[in-house]
């Protein structure tokens, strides 16, 4: 069945040319969506492979009506990890409550997916590697945009011109610093710090998600089937950014465990295994909001422009769902500047909703006082008796418009 959505129909002019630098998520979506409309597409990732494994993602609301209209939606449900339940642990690692996923984050059960986000990453790649161009181990070093187009010196030194170029390369986008200037300028951090890393399931979970509480401190490990190794969580709240750990991977390590020493539960076994993991990801919470999302020849999609942070669900779905609309955007104007005022104007007030479920309860799982940590608990234990039903209407606040011409 051919995926429907953007046009296919063939144009009597010249390929316009595009660099979308970054390879996970928005950066191959917006690929296939781009050459089906007409593109001569090149990816750029710095990383010299295909990034696969890192933690589960939610594919929720208007990404979903996505990735049907790209055909893979049968491919995500037969990847869908179908987590069976929460199990939130007190102090002293006893049972507060179990609970469905859903129950916990406002999501529409049988509709949902959640996948592991090396999977997700793959599919896209497998549907655009034949028709698009991907350069691996390379990135952006220099662009210089005139009214003809942009030029563009790749680090390994290879200079060339496209006519546009989007950044797709995450929250720390290369791209948007380039263009726009330092992070610090576009950063909300929210008052967290976190730790992602693979340990062996020597505890014999399966399907599930186990997440201990102190005030300010939560550890969870993550069993996404039912004999593969563990996601481990180490999440803790911090007033102000631990600027100088950042990037030195000794000093996340010996932060984690100062914060964590003297925890219960699994979390020293949890604190070894980190020491010995060769996949620890490090970084802080925080969302990118930005007055605009472009420059002349240039755009951002996804992370790189709206990054939601975790404790929304959202920064996959958005990455989607942002995709879709600039390429709709591009196929509907053949001015990029129109169609990248377009493109703004339809995603705005989607992205805003979802950055801003951070501010109505995402937080509430991570508690940081005694008192809120109760609150919390008492509000599990309520969903055990009287599971909500509540949905988050942010997931899916935008209806895709269907095809577009191709310019």
């Amino acid at each position: 069945m051919t995926p429907t959505g953007l046009s296919t129909k063939a144009s009597t002019t010249a390929k316009r040319t595009v660099l979308i630098s970054g390879a996970s998520i928005s950066g191959p979506a917006l690929a296939y969506w781009l050459h089906r409309s007409g593109y001569a597409v090149t990816v750029l990732e710095k990383a010299g492979a295909l990034r696969d494994g890192g933690y589960p993602i939610d594919v929720r609301g208007t990404a979903t009506e996505v990735v049907r209209r790209m055909g893979i939606l049968p491919q995500l449900q037969a990847a869908h990890i179908d987590t069976r339940r929460c199990t939130f642990l007190d102090a002293d690692g006893g049972e507060v409550a179990s609970l469905t996923p859903g129950a916990v984050a406002g999501g529409v059960e049988g509709q949902d997916l959640e996948v592991r986000r090396g999977d997700l990453a793959a599919i896209l790649y497998a549907m655009v590697r034949d028709d698009v161009e991907f350069l691996f181990g390379d990135f952006i070093d220099t662009l210089d945009q005139s009214e003809q187009g942009v030029d563009v010196t790749f680090h390994s030194g290879e200079q060339r011109t496209f006519d546009l170029v989007v950044g797709a390369d995450g929250t720390h986008s290369r791209t948007r610093e380039s263009l726009f200037g330092p992070e610090e300028q576009f950063h909300r951090y929210l008052g967290y710090c976190f730790a992602v890393f693979t340990m062996p399931n020597t505890f014999g979970l399966s399907r599930e998600v186990m997440m201990w509480n102190s005030p300010g401190r939560a550890a969870a490990l993550y069993a996404a089937g039912d004999n593969d190794g563990l996601h481990a969580f180490l999440t803790f709240h911090r007033p102000q950014p631990p600027v100088d750990a950042l990037r030195d991977p000794g000093a996340q390590r010996d932060l984690l465990a100062t914060i964590f020493a003297g925890a219960g539960w699994e979390v020293p076994g949890m604190l070894d295994a980190m020491r010995d993991a060769d996949d620890v990801f490090f970084d802080t919470a925080g969302q990118i909001r930005m007055p605009h999302w472009s420059s002349g020849r240039v755009a951002l999609v996804g992370d790189a422009a709206y990054a939601p942070s975790f404790l929304t669900g959202q920064g996959s779905s958005l990455a989607l769902v942002g995709a879709y609309m600039l390429a709709h955007a591009l196929a509907a104007n053949r001015d990029h500047t129109a169609a990248f005022a377009a493109y703004e104007r339809s995603v705005r007030t989607f992205v805003a909703m979802n950055q801003a479920l951070v501010d109505n309860g995402a937080a509430t799982l991570f508690p940081t006082t005694a008192r809120a940590l109760e609150q919390r608990n008492t509000m599990l234990r309520d969903l055990v008796t009287m599971p909500s039903a509540a949905t988050r209407p942010a997931h899916s606040a935008l209806a895709l418009p269907g095809c577009a011409l191709v310019p």
